[in-house]
């Protein structure tokens, strides 16, 4: 049986692993090739800060984005931002009780310093139980300060396009937005958009970017796009093609519409030496297949313009 010291000795190792994974940052995925790269990116107006609803062709959360220009301070991220704040007295007496116990762990004299019954093996089994049960407690109060949109529903609809199933945006309007009913014509120019903003980035087409996003997505197009000469490498993207679309939600917001759609679509993606010609990274023989949520935005009843993209987590 292990004596005391080893004991704390043991469990102090052990949690100061645990906080070193827990400071390191989260990593992601290593950037694809394609349009994006893989990033999540763009504005969705005031639902920037609001995750959209999942689908059945992106069944998984999406990610929140790594790059907006949309300020976090704006009144519409305030609901995104309040789960960052730990408060009240449940919260704020479990927090400091757990960092008590670990910092006592830590500093060689258990979890409640003065029970000197707990240094035994079943202390310390109870003391991680009641870490355990206190992180959980810490966790569900969490959730539900930030409770995660249903999935989109309603009556679905049959497009000639790649799309299928399609809801009808049905949740609740946000402050300044209301629903918005999406058309046939509408998943057709979603479709279209796909392929014409892959087959223009694997061109450089900068102009004809222009015309198909809007100028926040150009500006990271354009970014990416630098890199890529920087690097001396070209992304060459070809055959795309969409396998499944749906809506995740569809709204208006003053005289802007926006509609987030989840797309599975596959291509030939590779990176080829701009001099040479030779492929550096991918298989020109294999084809990719991703799923992603593309955001559009038209005003004033314009042409759709792709305002954002999001990875699913």
């Amino acid at each position: 049986m292990f004596s005391r010291k080893r004991s704390n000795a043991v469990v102090r190792g052990g949690l100061l692993a645990l906080a070193l994974l827990a400071a390191a940052p989260v990593g992601i995925h290593s950037a694809e090739a394609r349009a994006g790269g893989g990033f999540s990116f763009g504005s969705r107006g005031a639902r920037t800060y609001s995750m959209p609803p999942s689908t059945a062709t992106a069944p998984r959360a999406a990610q929140p984005f790594q790059r907006t220009e949309t300020p976090a301070s704006s009144g519409f991220a305030a609901n995104a931002a309040q789960p960052r704040r730990f408060g009240g007295f449940g919260t704020g007496l479990a927090a400091g009780l757990l960092g008590a116990g670990l910092f006592g762990m830590l500093g060689g004299g258990g979890f409640f310093g003065g029970l000197n019954g707990i240094g035994s093996l079943f202390g310390l089994l109870f003391q991680f139980a009641l870490i355990a049960g206190v992180v959980m407690l810490a966790m569900r109060w969490f959730r539900s300060r930030s409770a995660t949109p249903s999935m989109a529903s309603g009556p679905s609809m049959q497009a000639r396009s790649g799309f299928s199933g399609f809801g009808g945006g049905s949740q609740p309007a946000r402050p300044a937005t209301v629903p918005l009913a999406v058309q046939p014509q509408d998943f057709a120019a979603f479709e279209q958009a796909l392929i014409a903003i892959q087959t223009a980035f694997s061109r450089e087409d900068t102009n004809a970017l222009s015309r198909l996003t809007t100028p926040e997505i150009l500006r990271y197009f354009g970014a990416d796009l630098d890199a890529n000469r920087a690097r001396g490498v070209r992304n060459d993207i070809a055959d795309v093609k969409l396998l499944q679309g749906d809506l995740s939600e569809a709204w208006r917001e003053g005289v802007a519409d926006f509609a987030t759609v989840a797309m599975r679509f596959d291509a030939r993606d590779t990176m080829v030496d701009r001099t040479s010609g030779r492929v550096v990274d991918g298989n020109p023989n294999q084809r990719s297949e991703v799923a992603e949520l593309w955001t559009f935005r038209r005003d004033n009843g314009g042409p759709w313009l792709l305002s954002a993209v999001q990875q699913t987590a």
